[in-house]
Formats: structure tokens, sequence, C-alpha cells
């Protein structure tokens, strides 16, 4: 690969990623103070991230793969996607902020396999270039957080007071719009399906339920969904939080959960190569149950070490539980339907186990706020108790004695 092609594959990827932490890890915050959302409500907004999961295989799989080149049709999902980022920017109720999100997510989604077509289709080792590439897109994640905090300073209690959060989604429809426009840059990248060639149930990834014929895979498979609930009031609930409480600079020190991801990708090989499979993703269950009791106790003043310490394990949670599954799924598939499981676990998780987890974060929410005034406390215990409760069923039931492969490929 040229250094033209990788200037241009990492900006995008950089770009890319800016766009998503921009604007989603305030948005519970946002809702709440700027358009008076409730639980039930910002669950609802934050659901929209699912059905994007649920509808984007048959964009990319429908459309993508079968009539345009993958970098055309990123550079107009970004340039549409821009204008209903400036639709939500002006947006002053739920009610006409939801459509606007909703339609913004089933065009957002589908680019995260998109940018990853557009990269594998220059490489000639994806396995050594990807990550140096992809790491870019955590970068683009952690500058615009430290952007929206240290320079901007629109998650300031002033800033929030002022409604200056909806300033996210015109910085994230710009870079939106920059990316679209830059995409008809990009390295040509054709279509890799014959047109006619493909079936529904191909893209759906059907035929990698066979596997769900393995009782172990079948309870990883479940555990999947079962995890991403408690995993869904972080993503809703964390930001709203930590404003709420009135810790400083909040979205820059939640990107300090973006560089434990990446630090933490470096150490999945080691873990899995000591402990194997199970030891490793029961690490990551148990880290959201650790995670949320930090939460529950943690304050913004003598305690607030232990917010920091909780957002810090995020690298532990994300990687220990996806990166590892990815890894199992891969070494339990085989050849033929290796894509295809790896995209019916990305439905279940991101689609199915978020959508219910972002309904039941909403309504605990609610349950647990009165006036203005949320029991943080109880907010985060629950989903503390599902994450315990997942670990403990993962622990008794699933026994398989195989050792997945562990290549940095698989990762």
């Amino acid at each position: 690969m040229n250094s033209t092609t990788r200037f241009k594959l990492s900006t995008m990827m950089f770009l890319e990623f800016f766009i998503w932490g921009a604007w989603f890890v305030t948005l519970g915050t946002f809702l709440g103070n700027n358009l008076k959302a409730s639980g039930s409500e910002t669950g609802a907004v934050f659901s929209t991230q699912s059905w994007g999961a649920i509808i984007a295989p048959f964009i990319v799989g429908l459309i993508a793969d079968r009539y345009f080149n993958a970098e055309r049709i990123l550079g107009v999902l970004h340039i549409v996607g821009a204008v209903l980022m400036y639709q939500m920017y002006t947006a002053a109720d739920v009610s006409v902020f939801y459509p606007y999100v909703l339609g913004y997510m089933i065009l957002f989604m589908p680019t995260l396999a998109l940018v990853n077509s557009v990269s594998f289709n220059q490489m000639k080792d994806p396995e050594k270039e990807f990550a140096n590439i992809r790491v870019f897109g955590t970068i683009g994640w952690i500058i615009a957080g430290l952007l929206i905090s240290f320079v901007f300073h629109w998650d300031s209690p002033e800033g929030i007071q002022s409604g200056l959060l909806k300033n996210t989604f015109l910085m994230a429809g710009i870079a939106s719009l920059v990316l679209g426009l830059f995409s008809f840059t990009l390295p040509v990248t054709p279509p890799k399906v014959a047109e006619g060639s493909i079936k529904v149930r191909d893209i759906l990834g059907l035929d990698a339920l066979k596997l769900l014929k393995d009782k172990n895979f079948a309870i990883f498979f479940i555990s999947s969904i079962l995890i991403c609930i408690p995993l869904a009031f972080y993503y809703q609930n964390a930001g709203l939080f930590l404003a709420d409480i009135k810790v400083s600079n909040p979205t820059g020190k939640m990107a300090i959960g973006q560089v434990s991801e990446a630090l933490f990708l470096l150490a999945i090989p080691v873990f899995f190569s000591k402990y194997g499979f199970k030891k490793t993703i029961l690490i990551g269950m148990l880290a959201w149950a650790v995670r949320y009791v930090l939460f529950a106790y943690g304050n913004a003043d003598n305690l607030s070490f232990m917010l920091i310490i909780g957002i810090a394990l995020h690298g532990v949670c994300y990687d220990f539980f996806f990166v590892s599954g990815q890894i199992y799924t891969n070494s339990k598939a085989g050849e033929k339907v290796k894509s295809a499981a790896q995209g019916i676990i990305t439905l279940a998780t991101y689609g199915v186990g978020m959508l219910i987890g972002f309904i039941v974060a909403g309504y605990i929410t609610d349950m647990y706020k009165s006036g203005d005034v949320t029991d943080w406390k109880m907010v985060w215990i629950i989903p503390a108790g599902i994450a315990a409760v997942v670990f403990l069923l993962f622990a008794v039931l699933f026994n398989d004695k195989t050792k997945a492969e562990i290549e940095v490929k698989a990762i």
C-alpha cells in the first residue's frame, strides 16, 4: 500500500469515528437537558442504533455489494447524513428529533461495514495492515470528546445549561459532509457480488444458525444477547450521569474508555493463550458488574477515582467480551459460514440485545427518577446485578473444552 492510499484510508477512519463520537457520547445529556426527554423517550432514541444495525445488512448486501462502488455509496450516505444531522441540530422537541435520528442511524450503521470494505480492498495482508488503519478511528473518537470538553466546553455545567450541546450535531454534520465529499476520492472499490447471485438468507447469515445446535455455542449466543442489556445502560446513561453529578469535562474523561479499548486489545492474545476463551470472556462479563458498582458508589468529589476506574474498565468490558467472542465465533464457524456467523452475532448483540437493553434502561431510569432528581445508585446497581447473573450462568453452563484459534487475523 502506498503512502497516499494509507493517508486516505486513515483519514476516512478518523472522520468515520470522529462523527460518531462527536454526538453519541453526549446524546443522553442532550436529550435530558435540551429536549427534556424522559427515560423511555431517551431509550427509544438510543434504540435507533439497534434498528440501524438490524437494517444495515440489507443496505450493504442488497445495494452496496451488488450495484455500487463501496466508496460512492459511502459518500452518498454521509452527505445525506449531514443533512439529517442539521435537522437534529435544529430540532426543538424529541418527537421532531426522533425520525431524523432514526433515519440517520439507518444510514450510518452500514458505513461501518463500508469503511472496512474500502480498507480491505486495498490491503495485501489485512491481518498486519488493518490495525494500523483502524486505530485512527479510535483516535478520531477520542479527539471528538476532547474538543467537546476541553476546547469548546459544551459539556460544562454552564454549557449544558445554555443548551450548547446541540452544537455537537453541527460539528458531526460538518464532519459528515467532509467525509461524504472526501469518499469520492477514495480508492475504487467495485461490487464483489454478481447481480442476482445473492439471497436474503445469505444477507441475514441464516446458514450460521446451524451453529446453535452446538450447546456451548448456543449458551454463548444467548449470553451475548443478555450481556448487551446492561451494556446499553452505559451508552445511554453514562454521559448524562457524569454531567448530572457535576463531573468536570465528562465527555473528555469518557475518552479514557477508548484509550483503554485500544490498549486492552493488545492483551487479548495473551489472555487467550494463558487462560483460554471461557476465563477471558468471564473477565469481560465481570468487568461490567464491577464498573457499574463503581458508578453506583462513586461521586464527583472524594470518590471520583471510582468513576475514572469505571470508565477505564471499558477496554476490559468491550474487548474481553466482544473481541473474544468474535475470535471464538471465528474458530467455531469454519470457512463456509465464517462471515455469516460474525454477522449473526453482530445482529444478536448490537441489534436484538442492545434494543432490549435500551428499552430496559429507559424504563429503569424513569422508575428511579423523581422530578429532576435521579437515584443513580439504583440505576447502576440493577445492570450490575444483570451482568453478575449472566456471568454466573455462563460460568456454570458453558463447558467448551476446545481451544479457540489464537491468531491476530481473527481479531
